[in-house]
């Protein structure tokens, strides 16, 4: 499926979108992180829970659930939040 990538991650794809794999939003960001290693940690916590700065948006739904299953044909956009002050 197509992710969208956010430009704080693009040092690790060098592409704004790139194909992936998963059942699982879990074994998406999984796959991910097989073909640009390291960029998994950046969203996911070391207790595996998304990082309060990430959000998933798959066909328009935020999504915080490892566990939520995905379809082939999904379109998956990763963004980063902005916060300040």
């Amino acid at each position: 499926m197509q992710v969208l990538i956010p430009t704080s991650l693009r040092s690790y794809t060098r592409e704004s979108k790139v194909e992936a794999s998963g059942a699982t939003l879990g074994a998406l960001l999984a796959d991910l992180d097989r073909r640009y290693p390291g960029i998994r940690f950046r969203m996911v916590d070391e207790q595996d829970r998304m990082r309060p700065h990430m959000r998933v948006f798959v066909n328009g739904k935020g999504i915080r659930d490892l566990a939520q299953p995905l379809q082939p044909t999904d379109d998956v956009s990763i963004v980063q939040a902005l916060s300040g002050g």
